[in-house]
């Protein structure tokens, strides 16, 4: 039972440092190219992902 867990627990925490490893955090503002204002609600897409957000009222 103890070399189960021994053998188990280097894997739980590969896995877990490899799961927050992922995370990152895109900060911008999405601005219209005619006059530079700001575009609320525009949807964005991580190319080749379905990963996205949404614009809030600032274009941020």
């Amino acid at each position: 039972m103890k070399k189960t867990r021994l053998f188990f627990l280097p894997i739980l925490l590969f896995l877990t440092l490899s799961v927050s490893a992922q995370v990152r955090e895109i900060k911008g503002t999405v601005t219209a190219a005619e006059d530079g204002s700001t575009l609320p609600g525009v949807s964005i897409r991580v190319k080749g992902t379905s990963t996205g957000a949404t614009t809030d009222p600032n274009g941020n």
